[in-house]
């Protein structure tokens, strides 16, 4: 076994496999931007190194691979006019393209919670491996955000209406849930992973991926839909509209208490973010590749970096955790197509440019 760095990643050769762990487990492994760069070098290392045949992705500890990107470092960056969302967001986004179309058999290991920048580095592999502790969210739209890292094109590829209803609430999938939504490919049990983990760094350097599929699938347990998958005809009834006020008018109009329940949660996002949400993820229907949505992601971060309604979301989740944010505007009914107008320009010499 090769140790070629530690510290909040480690990157290691095992076997057959380029290991990338995640190791802020303090954090659940959020990710900064020093880390997506050492990341970025080991997929250099890795492609360009015939003995390493896959790519394991992997989180420290036992709560999860990550919880996401080091929001509380773009919080402080966005309230100085700081350029770290700038920065960091171009060469995440750039990342996960890359992951997409990796030559390799890239495996991520998606157990316990599993969110927003996590999603970026495990949603867009070859092969995505879920657990009975998945835990797996886009929660955006609860800091005033929307889904990222490919999230859009990923949300607009559920079947039905599954993506919208949890791009606008956030919700969590479990790990039959999360292959439902096709964020993933298998649930593996977490107590199997380690025998599958080991097999996986035996394989040969001439294994291909439907090689890798077949070795996961002798591990997997074959569940392929959850709770949320069982309400798929009222989720499509209910979230089938391309303009919030109409989802939120259905959902009063049911009346059942699935869809009181997603009344409450829609009622704590930030409307902006709900709205430009739901505008993203129609748009990312007719996208013909994840580059195109993460351009358009790419144009909508930015506007929400500069925005009051970003710096209160994180305030009130994470820096004080009052739970209590203040919206602005406070109603969907008040975001007007101007204020959406922003969030879908271009932006000239700023864009997001693939190699």
């Amino acid at each position: 076994m090769t140790v070629v760095e530690e510290g909040d990643l480690v990157v290691r050769i095992e076997g057959a496999a380029g290991v990338i762990r995640l190791n802020r487990p303090k954090a659940i492994n959020a990710v900064t931007l020093e880390m997506f760069r050492d990341i970025e070098k080991a997929l250099d290392r890795f492609e360009s190194d015939p003995a390493v045949a896959v790519i394991l992705l992997e989180g420290a500890g036992e709560r999860g691979l990550c919880a996401g990107g080091d929001i509380r470092a773009l919080w402080e960056s966005s309230k100085v006019n700081g350029d770290l969302g700038k920065t960091l967001w171009r060469e995440e986004y750039i990342l996960n393209a890359r992951i997409k179309k990796f030559p390799k058999p890239y495996i991520a290991f998606m157990d316990g919670i599993v969110m927003g920048g996590g999603v970026g580095l495990s949603a867009h592999a070859s092969h995505r491996v879920v657990t009975d502790r998945t835990k797996l969210a886009m929660p955006e739209v609860g800091l005033g955000f929307f889904p990222d890292v490919g999230g859009t094109w990923l949300l607009s590829r559920s079947p039905g209406e599954i993506g919208t209803y949890f791009g606008l609430t956030g919700q969590n999938m479990n790990g039959p849930d999360a292959i439902h939504a096709k964020f993933a490919d298998w649930v593996v049990p977490a107590a199997n992973w380690p025998e599958l983990r080991e097999a996986l760094t035996k394989v040969s350097q001439s294994v291909t991926a439907a090689d890798v599929g077949k070795l996961i699938n002798g591990f997997a347990s074959g569940e392929a839909s959850g709770p949320v998958a069982a309400k798929q005809v009222s989720i499509d009834a209910l979230f089938g509209f391309d303009r919030m006020e109409d989802i939120i008018a259905a959902l009063r109009r049911d009346g059942s208490e699935f869809a009181q329940a997603t009344l409450k949660t829609l009622s704590e996002k930030s409307p902006r973010g709900m709205v430009v949400t739901l505008k993203l993820l129609r748009l990312a229907r007719t996208a013909s590749s994840l580059e195109e949505c993460l351009v358009r992601e790419y144009r909508a971060a930015l506007e929400v970096f500069r925005s009051d309604d970003f710096r209160e979301g994180v305030r009130a989740a994470v820096i004080d955790k009052d739970r209590n944010p203040t919206w602005s505007p406070p109603r969907i009914e008040d975001v007007t197509p101007d204020m959406l107008a922003p969030y879908l320009a271009e932006i000239g010499s700023d864009e997001l440019k693939f190699n």
